[in-house]
């Protein structure tokens, strides 16, 4: 595969709704930031673990979807995080998202959540499962 799909590119309505913006997409790669606002506040001043997450999660089905033939569709089948610091509110999470394995029935991503200062923040691991059309 050399070319993008280019679904990859439409983001879903959830990206919209929480913020994050995709800052770059390859076939190894695909980059974004959120805006780490009240709403992700988990009480304690911090983004929410479950907000960190998602940020993964969605970059990881984009990762999958740039790598998709016409007609295959993806979902998430497993996922694992860990946390090592936290994303204080009114700063961003960054997510850098690498290809681990792409294959032909799944693809595994890592995905590295920083914050402004640079320092990791959270490591997520996960296996997406690549879905053929339905005949």
């Amino acid at each position: 595969m050399s070319d993008i799909n280019q679904m990859a590119y439409t983001q879903p309505a959830y990206a919209d709704f929480i913020g994050m913006k995709v800052t770059h997409i390859s076939l190894e790669r695909v980059t974004a930031e959120l805006p780490v606002r009240e709403e992700f506040n988990n009480r304690f001043g911090i983004m929410h673990g479950g907000a960190i997450m998602s940020l993964a999660d969605n970059i990881g089905g984009t990762a999958t979807m740039a790598n998709l033939k016409p007609g295959q569709s993806t979902t998430t089948v497993e996922s694992k995080t860990n946390f090592f610091a936290a994303i204080p509110i009114g700063d961003v999470a960054y997510a850098e998202c690498t290809a681990l394995h792409r294959g032909r029935t799944t693809m595994v991503w890592q995905t590295r959540i920083t914050r402004g200062d640079g320092k990791l923040c959270a490591l997520v691991t996960q296996t997406q499962m690549v879905l053929n059309p339905r005949k």
